[in-house]
């Protein structure tokens, strides 16, 4: 029997953080509810051994039903049926098991039905659902969505909706349209106020959205007449079962078959405001989609380990000239790479789990209570390093989880172009990764605030470069001290210049810059508290020196009137 969160031993490493005391006590309020509520943990022990439960149930599901269906999915795919969405036979089955075992809402406050647990050990689920089926990942973490109903809605709303997620209820978030992709300020459906009932109707098109006829949607329109940018658009509650939505077409992808992605008409939809009026773009969906992003990283990682697992596995037993290929150094060489990546994406992952379950949890108490001056400070420092690593790791994740697919892959050989093996679907399971939830070019526009700004470079400085390291790895760190020297040298240079233009154009590269300087960190840090990860910082940092090193060279050499030659 295959448990995915027993066979990986990163995963309890990662769940044992240190900060996880702090992260636990405080979406705990001290365990105030222990004794008054049957669930509760009575401690931090308690909790961590609910979490390590609750996620080996997850572990087992994801291993013997999604990864045993994930073919099977693949092939069938879901359906329209009269304007209403029907899974493919193994999508249900394993919405209906994750459903029963009470694995949607985890992440919800009790007094919703949820279980109330941290980001991280969510996050931890959603890698292990990912690795099992990437493209049931989709219909089963856009749960997501409750949070942004937990965060924003009225109380009424929230005791509405969100024990329905529990339940099992599916949600989505409906924002894209035909003319409207990453441009979310240009969303034209329509949403108009009725004075006679005091509803709100939502009339127009919504195209690519995932899971798109789901029970719940998140639905951003305009509910300012004569407005054109994001100034006019609301976020509003649409609930399938009052009617006014159908599914014109389900979009025939290249990978993650068994999630529906759907373009959708509103014809009079009633639907439900969700806070304010105009803040739908400018707060709501920025929030949105953080946590979705959050989730393609746990998804790119999840794709990402079944990728590499299916690579060593066949370098392990296929054997020619004599011997198993994995002897060869053209293919050990590969596979100890893509551990490596594999290992970074995952640490960066969980940092940036951590950092939000801060500022999140914070965020909460200040509801409740007035933040004394030390939590304000430490809420404010959370969510602007949860900002600037939610960018910088979807963009490592779903770059890497393209990178181990294809070069799992080509470990396979022309096997591995053959339908024979799950490394085909793979490969195209992780394609969308880099893509969907802003492409990783928005993602560079979104997190090098983070580099000119100083932060990322404030970060490694003041607290990875300072912390304890065993002395035999200390030449590990004087590797990416002389990295973060090149790094902000090119930083100095091109802000120096004083056009926008050109920051723009070496944007990537200064971020990318700071990305293996953070990821090798992490690695080196992990490998403190874990032998396993010595041989993967080791690699990764030598690995990103030689890429920091190409970057300061280029940006170096390279001037302002050099950007003509790239002009069309």
């Amino acid at each position: 029997m295959a448990n995915f969160y027993t066979d990986n031993e990163d995963l309890k490493f990662h769940l044992g953080h240190p900060l996880m005391q702090k992260i636990v006590a405080l979406k705990e309020r001290n365990f105030e509810d222990a004794g008054k509520c049957e669930i509760a943990p009575r401690d931090f022990e308690d909790a961590m051994d609910n979490y390590d439960r609750v996620l080996e149930i997850v572990g087992d599901i994801c291993g013997n039903v999604l990864a045993e269906n994930a073919e099977g999915v693949d092939h069938e795919g879901p359906e329209v049926i009269d304007g209403r969405v029907k899974y493919a036979a193994g999508t249900q089955q394993n919405h209906d098991m994750l459903a029963q075992a009470g694995l949607y809402g985890m992440s919800l406050p009790r007094e919703y039905d949820g279980l109330n647990f941290p980001m991280v050990p969510y996050v931890m689920a959603a890698e292990l659902v990912s690795r099992g089926d990437g493209g049931f990942a989709n219909i089963w973490g856009l749960q997501d969505c409750a949070e942004t109903i937990h965060e924003f809605a009225n109380e009424e709303q929230k005791r509405q909706y969100l024990p329905r997620a529990a339940k099992g209820d599916t949600y989505a978030m409906d924002l894209t349209e035909p003319d409207a992709g990453s441009d979310l300020q240009s969303v034209q459906l329509k949403a108009t106020y009725c004075e006679k009932d005091g509803k709100w109707y939502l009339n127009g098109v919504k195209r690519f959205i995932t899971n798109g006829d789901a029970h719940i949607s998140l639905v951003l329109a305009r509910s300012e007449e004569g407005t054109h940018d994001g100034r006019g658009l609301s976020m509003f509650i649409y609930d399938k079962a009052n009617g006014g939505m159908t599914v014109r077409r389900i979009e025939n992808k290249l990978g993650i078959k068994g999630s529906p992605t759907c373009e959708l008409v509103f014809k009079d939809a009633p639907a439900e405001l969700v806070g304010e009026r105009k803040l739908g773009l400018i707060k709501y969906v920025m929030s949105l989609m953080n946590g979705a992003r959050l989730g393609v990283g746990a998804q790119s990682v999840g794709i990402a380990e079944a990728a590499y697992r299916e690579g060593l596995k066949y370098a392990q037993e296929r054997r020619q000239f004599g011997k198993a290929i994995i002897e060869f150094p053209a293919v050990y060489e590969m596979l100890t790479n893509m551990e490596a990546k594999l290992q970074a994406a995952r640490s960066v992952l969980y940092e940036t789990s951590r950092f939000v379950d801060m500022y999140k949890a914070y965020t909460h108490i200040a509801n409740e209570r007035t933040l004394n001056k030390e939590e304000r400070e430490e809420m404010k420092k959370y969510q602007k390093l949860a900002d600037i690593f939610t960018p910088l790791l979807k963009l490592f994740s779903s770059e890497y989880a393209n990178e181990i697919a294809y070069d799992a892959l080509q470990i396979h050989g022309g096997s591995g172009f053959m339908k024979d093996y799950p490394i085909e679907r793979l490969v195209r399971d992780a394609r969308i990764t880099n893509i969907y939830e802003g492409t990783s070019q928005l993602q560079v526009v979104a997190a090098i605030r983070g580099v000119t700004t100083g932060q990322f470079l404030k970060q490694i400085r003041e607290e990875y470069e300072q912390a304890s390291i065993r002395p035999e790895q200390e030449y590990v760190r004087e590797i990416l001290k002389g990295m973060t020297g090149a790094f902000e040298a090119a930083v100095t240079k091109v802000t120096a210049v004083g056009e926008t233009e050109y920051v723009d154009f070496h944007a990537r590269r200064l971020v990318e810059m700071a990305g293996y300087i953070i990821l090798g960190y992490l690695l080196l840090l992990d490998s403190q508290r874990c032998d396993r990860f010595a041989k993967s910082a080791e690699i990764f940092v030598k690995y990103g020196q030689s890429k920091v090193a190409g970057y300061a060279a280029f940006i170096n050499d390279f001037e302002l009137k050099d950007l003509g030659m790239y002009k069309k």
